[in-house]
């Protein structure tokens, strides 16, 4: 069976992708897989990396100046035809793409070939790409069951949930030595999204200096773009800080109280693996997606949800002693966490796929 899998630019369209790709190394003995993915975005390391076919788009996001937008549109059409090149030597049975304006041109000539395709949408309200593809899909899934609406054509929308719970809930949980952290001590984890959050660092970092004398310990993960900007010897000795780390799930295992941006990848990791967290959604998404994420999570009382305009160190420190040290309301949360768990996504979407091949 060979498949091509296209997602890029962000964390959350790339790992639900890779959590499909095992899923079907796992299921399929004769499996050959190529993705396709940008030249120059996260992509273009994680997926190599794995041991996966790689094939590289130039291609870039349309934006509301003129005469660059004309420019992109051009590589959207050289990209266009390189993938109607690609598809018609590697003969995929099926194309699946989750998310990302590069799947645009993939999605794309794969309809115009007559393959079979699949696309996934992670967040509550679709993105421009999936939108706009779901007319060349042969089934789209979607993570959120009220997510169906946004679509005109719901004959061929599916409710799969999100391939990431079945991953989170398969890992293995990473030694919190290996990071050089103390296995007796609660973790706090801090992670706003595989790029980091330039408006969210500073209040971060003033969170950070007031963990000096607590009795737990903080990680950072500050995302790439973040991390030179943070003064590492002026922390306290109980925080530590790492630019990105690849085994996110693994590393939850043992994580006490999560601070986390509202992507959908990670609010199902957090609801896969009922771990206590605050969520601040991003207010710099499209049609503000985020909020809508995390909104039924925060309504039903199984996160603390906090806007960032209003946000300081002191209200991330008052909060994270709530979660760690109220064991009825950190309790609650975690029954709350419950209602919303989601078994066998992946499987829903392989079996999904396999039918319309």
């Amino acid at each position: 069976m060979k498949i091509i899998v296209t997602a890029g630019g962000t964390g959350g369209h790339i790992y639900p992708a890779l959590s499909i790709i095992e899923k079907f190394k796992k299921e399929e003995k004769n499996l050959e897989v190529l993705y396709i993915g940008t030249h120059n975005r996260m992509e273009k390391d994680i997926v190599p990396n794995r041991g996966i076919k790689y094939e590289a788009l130039e291609i870039y996001g349309l934006t509301k100046n003129i005469k660059k937008d004309i420019e992109d549109i051009i590589l959207i059409r050289k990209s266009y035809k390189k993938c109607l090149k690609i598809m018609k030597e590697f003969k995929p049975d099926v194309v699946i793409g989750f998310g990302g304006y590069v799947t645009f041109p993939v999605i794309k000539a794969a309809h115009k070939l007559k393959i079979k395709t699949f696309i996934h949408e992670q967040n509550s309200i679709p993105g421009k790409s999936n939108k706009i593809l779901a007319r060349y899909a042969d089934i789209v899934g979607v993570t959120f069951e009220k997510t169906k609406e946004y679509f005109k054509n719901k004959d061929n929308v599916i409710f799969t949930g999100h391939p990431r719970s079945d991953e989170a809930k398969l890992a293995k949980g990473v030694s919190l030595e290996s990071l050089g952290l103390d296995p007796k001590k609660k973790l706090v984890l801090v992670v706003l999204g595989s790029l980091g959050s330039t408006s969210l660092n500073s209040k971060i970092i003033d969170y950070a200096n007031k963990v000096n004398n607590k009795n737990y310990q903080l990680l950072y993960i500050t995302g790439k773009r973040v991390y030179d900007r943070v003064d590492q010897k002026s922390l306290p000795n109980n925080v530590k800080i790492l630019p990105f780390y690849d085994n996110l799930i693994g590393l939850l295992k043992n994580t006490d109280v999560v601070i986390s941006r509202a992507g959908s990848g990670s609010l199902n990791e957090i609801i896969a693996l009922k771990i206590p967290s605050i969520i601040i959604p991003s207010p710099n998404v499209a049609n503000n997606h985020q909020y809508y994420n995390a909104k039924d999570i925060y309504e039903k009382k199984a996160c603390i949800m906090l806007e960032e305009n209003n946000l300081t160190g002191n209200i991330l420190s008052e909060n994270v002693d709530k979660l760690l040290n109220d064991s009825n309301y950190k309790n609650d949360i975690i029954k709350n966490l419950e209602k919303f768990d989601i078994n066998n996504s992946t499987d829903k979407i392989y079996k999904a796929i396999k039918e319309i091949i």
